[in-house]
């Protein structure tokens, strides 16, 4: 009995100095979920309610938000983010996914970083020996593929509990597998033993491209130059989003809260923020490509072996500015055009994935856009590498 009339007038006493300055100014400091008429009855109140008085802070614009100064406000930050965060189904699968297979991820990065360490020593030391060993892998790896298939298949079909109907649609794929395998090991086996007299011609360029990495060791590089400058844009693609979602002329809802609408213009440049992510994000890993095309060539054409040039990467950077930004838009641009519709593609198959015609119906046109788009990919790059040896030479 204590205990309810103390927390009754804990409530009156919390809820006076809240209606007061709801009638002076007509806000509300506590959240928008509790009713007025609750701020003496809610037991919660006192969590739903700010704590009294309030101290005073300065704070600063950002985003039509008011954004406080002091760093007192932002002591409990963390842990509301770390229960928010834990209150979210999504984060919380990822986060224990991440968690779990943490291990693996890390030792799956250090095999990836330890193989890509033994190419680069076996594109600079061992050509020969690497390009026997890799053909002898592709021989093997097409031989065992078509070998494990027609053994499922003789297997699968001489079993005598093959009796469903789902079972005997396996065994039908798996002959189908078997047929498509053996054709193109027999075509690709063909091919090796034809262009078998051609293998020297590998090892010399694998042996140029060991000579190029050996001179231009910032070559390894480019990668991580690049990532940090996607990483930059998107950072910047994410504060011009916020920004556009968060622009727009202050209204006041029937509700008696206020909410930022955003004009007709904004609707549309979001559409245009999203074209230009893709866009750039290209235009980054085109010049990229333009630099390391750049590189090569100019090593690779100089005629003076013994004197190769001073900073090949810096010079083969200038001339990207000087010369080719415009070849490097004009590529990103088309892989973008034939970017964007396999991703309204994917758009339109996450929503229509439960009907099976609609499923058939996007592979195939998923294969009409990724086909040309590989092409496409494929020419711009050895277009750029044209470029540049059209100005070096």
């Amino acid at each position: 009995m204590e205990t309810s009339r103390l927390q009754k007038v804990y409530g009156h006493s919390l809820a006076a100095p809240l209606l007061s300055f709801l009638g002076w100014f007509g806000s509300f400091l506590c959240v928008y979920s509790l009713n007025v008429s609750s701020y003496t009855v809610n037991p919660k109140a006192a969590q739903l309610c700010p704590t009294l008085p309030v101290p005073p802070s300065k704070s600063f614009p950002l985003f039509n938000r008011c954004v406080p100064q002091n760093p007192e406000c932002y002591s409990k930050y963390a842990s509301v983010l770390v229960s928010m965060v834990n209150e979210m189904d999504v984060f919380h699968r990822i986060l224990s996914g991440i968690l779990a297979g943490r291990d693996t991820v890390i030792g799956l990065s250090v095999l990836a970083l330890a193989f890509s360490l033994i190419l680069v020593l076996a594109f600079r030391f061992i050509q020969t020996l690497f390009i026997h060993t890799l053909i002898a892998l592709v021989v093997f790896g097409l031989l065992f593929v078509s070998g494990v298939l027609w053994w499922l298949h003789h297997d699968y079909r001489n079993d005598p509990s093959t009796e469903l109907e789902t079972e005997k649609e396996n065994v039908k794929f798996l002959l189908g597998y078997a047929i498509f395998s053996t054709i193109i090991t027999v075509v690709l086996l063909s091919l090796i033993f034809v262009l078998r007299k051609r293998l020297p011609f590998s090892v010399q360029l694998f042996r140029i491209v060991g000579k190029i990495i050996g001179r231009i060791p910032f070559l390894l590089f480019q990668p991580l130059w690049t990532f940090l400058i996607l990483i930059v844009f998107w950072v910047f693609w994410v504060a011009v989003l916020l920004s556009l979602g968060t622009a727009g002329t202050a209204q006041a809802t029937s509700g008696g809260q206020v909410e930022y609408r955003a004009l007709s213009g904004i609707c549309y440049m979001a559409w245009y923020h999203f074209v230009g992510l893709i866009w750039t994000s290209e235009f980054i890993l085109a010049c990229q490509q333009m630099v390391i095309a750049g590189a090569v060539v100019t090593c690779y054409f100089n005629r003076n072996k013994n004197n190769p040039p001073p900073h090949p990467v810096l010079s083969s950077i200038s001339v990207l500015f000087c010369y080719h930004l415009g070849t490097a838009v004009k590529g990103s641009f088309l892989i973008t055009l034939l970017r964007i519709p396999r991703i309204v593609l994917l758009y339109l198959c996450n929503i229509l994935n439960q009907k099976k015609n609609a499923k058939h119906l996007f592979d195939c046109c998923s294969c009409w856009v990724c086909f040309p788009k590989s092409c496409l990919r494929y020419f711009n790059q050895h277009y750029f590498h044209f470029n540049e040896e059209h100005i070096i030479t």
